[in-house]
């Protein structure tokens, strides 16, 4: 079992994944004023790659999602074939883009990633990525207790070991020397703009590693806005990476950053403050 300080437990889930599909999606580097477009081709991750012990953790998950979901508030999505759709479809489309950016820009082997979700939720994308990638280590960071208990749950269900649950705010990992800077991977999805984001992630990033924010169709204005702080963090924009949805809710978007140096000490700022005055 995968465990570690502040952890309540370990955590997984995910869901349905229709098969795999070829596309291509760009890489945008920010120099400056200027953006270079290079298209790559990847394939999207799958359900029916996944092992059978895999597919049945994913029924397991989605099942305890929507039975928790009636006494507490953990997804808007009320229907089994809406959460594999809107939630499991999205958070496995997010590996291509992080797999091809972590190989182009890191010597460490793909397959023993040790990855951060920050504000994890019902455990979006982290649980996902966890059960996808059974030699990863995962930690999923919420600073809700009764998310916690659930992803706790789920663990139990599931019977995964390469989860760990911490209990706590992004600010105060961010500063805490056993999380400060020893992630090969920050992610975070739904969460917060991509200011604020990187507060919360670069952080918590080894240099050389990855910060990966899920976004939405067309985040390209605040992935511009969010540059400076990006940069004041110890990090650089490496692409933005649209990426097919199978779901209903159209194309998605993966921003991927990388960790150049060190974070200044000063951050991240106190809890509350990235949120309320961005950088």
């Amino acid at each position: 079992m995968y465990s570690g300080s502040h952890i309540l437990s370990l955590g997984h889930l995910i869901k349905h994944l229709p098969c795999t599909k070829s596309h291509t999606f760009l890489r945008r580097r920010f120099h400056s004023n200027a953006i270079a477009n290079v298209a790559v081709s990847t394939k999207a991750s799958c359900f029916k790659s996944l092992s059978s012990t895999q597919q049945d953790q994913i029924h397991l998950y989605v099942d305890t999602l929507l039975q928790w979901n009636q006494k507490m508030n953990l997804t808007a999505t009320k229907e089994a074939e809406e959460v594999m759709e809107r939630h499991i479809e999205d958070s496995l489309a997010i590996l291509p883009p992080i797999k091809t950016s972590y190989n182009l820009h890191s010597n460490d082997l793909f397959d023993h990633i040790n990855l951060i979700d920050v504000g994890s939720g019902a455990g979006l994308p982290g649980l996902v990525l966890a059960i996808a990638c059974p030699d990863w280590r995962v930690t999923l960071l919420e600073s809700i207790n009764k998310r916690c208990i659930f992803l706790e749950h789920v663990v139990d269900v599931t019977g995964l070991t390469n989860v760990k649950i911490v209990r706590g705010r992004a600010e105060s990992c961010g500063r805490d020397v056993m999380y400060r800077e020893k992630f090969d991977v920050a992610i975070a999805r739904a969460v917060a703009e991509m200011r604020v984001l990187a507060e919360y992630c670069l952080p918590l990033v080894r240099i050389g590693g990855l910060f990966v924010a899920a976004k939405g169709h067309d985040p390209k204005e605040e992935v511009q806005n969010a540059d400076n702080a990006v940069r004041m963090l110890g990090g650089s924009i490496l692409q933005i990476s649209p990426v097919d949805s199978h779901s209903p809710y159209g194309q998605r978007t993966t921003v991927v950053c990388r960790k150049d140096h060190s974070t200044p000490k000063k951050y991240p700022r106190e809890a509350g403050t990235p949120s309320k005055l961005p950088l």
